[in-house]
């Protein structure tokens, strides 16, 4: 629906932004999620999803990298916990197969 699923950080070099998206794609299909919602939730180790609700009651979630940095994040937040997974499930599925325009890269 070319609607954004998630956003990143903002990068300073076009070649640390190609970094951050082959992160996403290398981490987003392996990496278990730590659900905070839970009322006991298990600290994981990173790579990980996390799900979160944001102060509007919403659900959102976050993609951290191997060294612990948060490389993208939900765009919007999510009326259930089954939307938020599956924002997170698209990224993982056509992360692999994006293109990347790099007419925005300078």
């Amino acid at each position: 629906n070319y609607m954004p699923i998630a956003y990143s950080q903002i990068y300073s070099t076009s070649s640390a932004a190609l970094n951050g998206i082959e992160s996403i794609i290398a981490n987003s299909p392996k990496a278990p999620t730590e659900d905070t919602t839970l009322k006991n939730p298990s600290a994981l180790p990173f790579p990980k999803w996390e799900i979160y609700i944001d102060k509007a009651g919403e659900y959102r979630f976050r993609l951290y990298a191997v060294n612990g940095n948060c490389i993208c994040h939900s765009a919007h937040g999510y009326a259930t916990k089954s939307g938020c997974k599956g924002g997170m499930e698209s990224i993982t599925r056509f992360a692999k197969e994006a293109k990347v325009d790099k007419t925005y890269l300078k």
